[in-house]
């Protein structure tokens, strides 16, 4: 048996773990996008059926923004909002 004939132990270099690690945050970046993609394709839907079962879907979204947000952060919001629609005469 010749030296050529063995097979050289592999060189772990730092760089080469560094980037194999990094290649597997990219890989599980890359499916929580498709998995995103994936319910907002759902959420679509659901907005579509909603429509069509008569649901204003304008109203629906500003609920669910408004459902998201803190109690304390909406009264704030709603009481800047009459404010400013008081000056201008709105209400």
């Amino acid at each position: 048996m010749s030296a050529t004939d063995t097979a050289p132990a592999p060189v772990v270099d730092a760089s080469s773990v560094a980037a194999d690690q990094l290649k597997a945050f990219i890989e599980r970046i890359e499916r929580l996008h498709e998995e995103i993609a994936g319910l907002k394709a759902d959420m679509k839907d659901v907005y579509a059926e909603a429509k069509g079962t008569g649901f204003d879907v304008k109203a629906l979204r500003k609920i669910i923004a408004l459902r998201l947000k803190d109690h304390a952060e909406r009264q704030e919001e709603e009481a800047i909002l009459e404010l400013y629609m008081q000056a201008l005469g709105m209400v």
